[in-house]
């Protein structure tokens, strides 16, 4: 079952391999880049305030039957699965994003350019609920880093964008009564779980804080070139965020097993260089990446290389992993017709 699951532990290396392999990391570049690998989980504290106590507590007790059978099954959607590190990890990969966090807000207050974080990290976090793990997800890492921004830095008001091909469903739930978390997903209509529709904007004092973008199958560079210029840009502008914080799943790929989308390498690099724009005009630069999905091991290896290339204003090289054959015409009316719709739903 682990060698065949998609949420696999050969995500990370191959990223990892194409960073060396590219020259993107710390032996290359020196100051541009810097890993942090020495850093403290997250504290159970850090963790309840998005998920209850009685998930966080029952999960830790599950170890010790993961310890004896090695793994086990722990929700049916995904289908996730924990073993006996599962726990230890899983606070570990929240910590990483805490840890950028920090590390971001340090530099802006010295009045420097803050770097911008990628938290390599897994198991993915978007699909956590409250009361639970779904869909690969254990906790949601980037829920809990944005209490954290808020709790430890005063960063009162986080946007959150996620254009993971699957809905945040997780990080929507936990933040969908919020007047101060924006919470923006673009995700393929119909792809699990089921949730994400358009109509969906928010409740009580955060009416109007959750915006959801369902993109037809088949749409790619040009959908989301349109979906960043006429929904996320003017969406942030509103809303005037104190940090962005970003859901990057890659499983929108074309080459991605798990979905219909058609998103290149260059489509990444388009969102890292537009949001990285975005977050030095609005918040002084605050922003932060959570790696999310992404399950063919080529195309989220070069898109997360391509990604720290946008980070590093350095040009794209897309054209060396993107075949344009693989691509087929974009459903463009039908694209149109969903940012029409979502941009008269929150007067934008």
């Amino acid at each position: 079952i682990k060698e065949a699951h998609p949420e696999s532990n050969k995500r990370v290396p191959a990223i990892v391999d194409a960073l060396e392999k590219l020259e993107l990391t710390p032996k290359h570049r020196g100051s541009q880049v810097l890993e942090i690998q020495n850093f403290y989980p997250a504290s159970l504290d850090d963790v309840a305030r998005v998920h209850s106590r009685t998930y966080i507590t029952g999960l830790e007790k599950a170890m010790s039957k993961a310890l004896d059978e090695g793994l086990i099954f722990i929700e049916g959607t995904g289908p996730t699965y924990a073993t006996q590190t599962t726990f230890a990890e899983s606070l570990l990969s929240a910590g990483a994003g805490i840890t950028l966090v920090d590390s971001v807000v340090a530099a802006s207050k010295l009045g420097l350019s803050p770097p911008l974080g990628f938290a390599l990290i897994r198991p993915p976090g978007h699909h956590a609920v409250p009361e639970g793990p779904m869909g690969f997800c254990v906790f949601g890492n980037i829920a809990v880093a944005a209490r954290y921004a808020q709790c430890q830095h005063g960063l009162k008001r986080v946007m959150i964008i996620d254009f993971d091909v699957h809905h945040g469903n997780g990080t929507c739930d936990a933040f969908y009564d919020d007047p101060d978390i924006f919470f923006l997903s673009t995700h393929q209509l119909g792809s699990y779980p089921g949730t994400g529709k358009m109509n969906l904007i928010g409740q009580g004092s955060g009416e109007g804080t959750t915006l959801n973008l369902p993109l037809p199958g088949g749409s790619g560079d040009y959908s989301m070139r349109c979906a960043f210029d006429e929904v996320i840009a003017p969406s942030a502008q509103r809303f005037k965020p104190d940090i962005i914080l970003v859901s990057a799943g890659y499983d929108a790929h074309a080459l991605d097993p798990l979905a219909g989308l058609q998103f290149t390498t260059g489509t990444f690099y388009m969102l890292a260089s537009s949001i990285k724009q975005l977050a030095r005009e609005l918040c002084s630069g605050r922003c932060v990446f959570f790696l999310e999905g992404g399950y063919n091991l080529q195309s989220l290896s070069s898109s997360v290389a391509d990604t720290f290339r946008a980070f590093l204003d350095e040009p794209s090289l897309a054209a060396q992993f993107d075949d344009p054959a693989m691509l087929y015409e974009e459903p463009t009316r039908r694209i149109k017709e969903a940012i029409e719709k979502v941009r008269h739903l929150h007067s934008l």
